[in-house]
C-alpha cells in the first residue's frame, strides 16, 4: 500500500455579504470546508466559512485566520504559525445592555468550564462602539464603527494583559421588521450584519497584529416556521459567541514575512485556491492566480457578483460544486492532472 500523499496547502475563499449561496449565511459553508480539508489536507480558511453561533466543527486541518491576515498570507506578506492554544480575550462593547452582557458572559464562563478554553481577559470598551449598518450600491453589506479609537484602546489593553487573540462583541443595531432581515432568513437575502463585522476585524489584526474575529451583540427574535435551514444556526441561542471562541482558540499566529521556523505556512505553499466562479476579483485569489496557484472556481456558489475568470483573464479549473472542487483538490494532491479526468480529451497541438 503506497503512502498518503503530503498535504496540499489549500485556500478557500467565501466573501462576506454578497449573497452566496454557500457560505452567505450562518457557518452554511462549514460542509464545504470539512471536505476541502480532508481532500487537502490542510484548508486554510475565514470566519465567514466557519461561523456557526452556536455550532463549531474544530478540526487540525483546518485554519482559522480572518480575512485581512488572509490576504496578506495569500500576497506572502505574512506566514501563519499553528499553534496548540491561544488566549482569547474577549472585547465587550460598552453598548451591550445588562441581560444581553449577562450572556455573552455565561458563554465565556461555559466554554472554559465545557471546552476547556483558554480565555481571558475580558473587558469593556471605555464607550460604545456605535455600530451601524448599510447596504452598498451592489446590493453587498456594509457598515461603520463611530468610535475605532474605543475599540482599538480596549485591543491594546487586551494584548497588553495577555491576550494572544482577541474575540470582539460588538453591539448591533436590532432592525427585526425590516425586509432586509426576512428575506436573509428566509434564504433569499444578504447577510446584513457581514460587512461591519468585516471592517472591525480588519481594523484590530490590522493594528494588532494577532488573530481577531467577532460576534455582534443582537436582541433575540421571534421564532419563524419558514426559517431558511442555512439561517436555523443563529436562532439556537442568545450569542453568536460559542464559534468565535472555538475558532480563535487554534488559530494559526501572524508572523511577518520573511519568517522562518517550523512548522509554518507561507503563501508560496498554496498548491490551490477555491472560490465562488463569480467573486474572484478579491485580493487573496489575484495574489494567488499572479504565482500560478490553480484557482478553482465553483460555478456553483452564486452570488450577487459577476467577477469571473473571463472578465479578468483568469485561467481557472471550473468545478460544478464544493464536491467537485473537493476531488479536484485531491488529484492535485495525487499528482493527477485535472484535465485528465474530463471528456472529451483534445489531443496536444504539436508540430507536423
Amino acid at each position: 500500500m503506497s503512502a498518503a500523499a503530503p498535504p496540499l496547502p489549500t485556500l478557500l475563499v467565501i466573501p462576506t455579504g454578497v449573497g452566496c449561496a454557500v457560505g452567505g449565511f450562518a457557518g452554511d459553508g462549514l460542509p464545504a470546508a470539512r471536505l476541502l480539508a480532508a481532500a487537502s489536507g490542510c484548508l486554510i480558511t475565514h470566519p465567514n466559512v466557519m461561523n456557526a453561533a452556536s455550532l463549531y466543527w474544530s478540526d487540525r486541518r483546518l485554519h482559522y485566520v480572518e480575512g485581512w491576515s488572509l490576504d496578506r498570507f495569500a500576497a506572502g506578506e505574512l506566514a501563519l504559525a499553528p499553534v496548540p492554544s491561544q488566549r482569547v480575550g474577549v472585547l465587550l462593547d460598552a453598548g451591550i445592555e445588562a441581560e444581553l452582557l449577562l450572556r455573552h458572559r455565561q458563554v465565556i464562563e461555559a466554554c472554559r468550564a465545557s471546552l476547556g478554553l483558554t480565555i481571558g481577559p475580558v473587558l469593556s470598551s471605555d464607550g460604545p462602539l456605535e455600530v451601524s449598518l448599510s447596504i452598498g450600491p451592489s446590493g453587498s453589506s456594509w457598515g461603520t464603527i463611530g468610535r475605532p479609537d474605543a475599540l482599538l484602546r480596549a485591543g491594546e489593553a487586551l494584548l497588553a494583559a495577555g491576550a494572544t487573540a482577541i474575540a470582539v462583541v460588538a453591539r448591533f443595531p436590532d432592525e427585526p421588521g425590516s425586509d432586509a432581515l426576512a428575506a436573509y432568513r428566509h434564504g433569499t437575502g444578504v447577510d446584513g450584519l457581514a460587512g461591519a463585522e468585516a471592517v472591525i476585524s480588519h481594523l484590530l489584526v490590522r493594528h494588532l497584529g494577532v488573530p481577531c474575529a467577532h460576534a455582534p451583540a443582537l436582541a433575540p427574535l421571534p421564532p419563524d416556521p419558514a426559517l431558511d435551514p442555512r439561517a436555523a444556526a443563529e436562532e439556537l441561542g442568545h450569542t453568536f459567541l460559542p464559534c468565535v471562541l472555538v475558532g480563535l482558540s487554534r488559530a494559526p499566529s501572524l508572523r511577518p514575512e520573511p519568517a522562518s521556523g517550523n512548522g509554518l505556512l507561507h503563501g508560496a505553499d498554496l498548491g490551490a485556491v477555491v472560490a465562488p466562479a463569480g467573486a474572484l476579483g478579491g485580493e487573496a485569489v489575484l495574489a494567488c492566480a499572479e504565482r500560478g496557484v490553480p484557482v478553482i472556481a465553483v460555478e456553483g456558489n452564486p452570488c450577487l457578483l459577476q467577477v469571473g475568470g473571463e472578465a479578468l483573464g483568469l485561467p481557472v479549473i471550473p468545478a460544478a460544486s464544493y464536491a467537485e472542487a473537493a476531488g479536484i483538490v485531491l488529484a492535485l494532491r495525487e499528482g493527477v492532472d485535472p484535465a485528465a479526468l474530463r471528456r472529451p480529451l483534445p489531443t496536444l497541438k504539436g508540430p507536423g
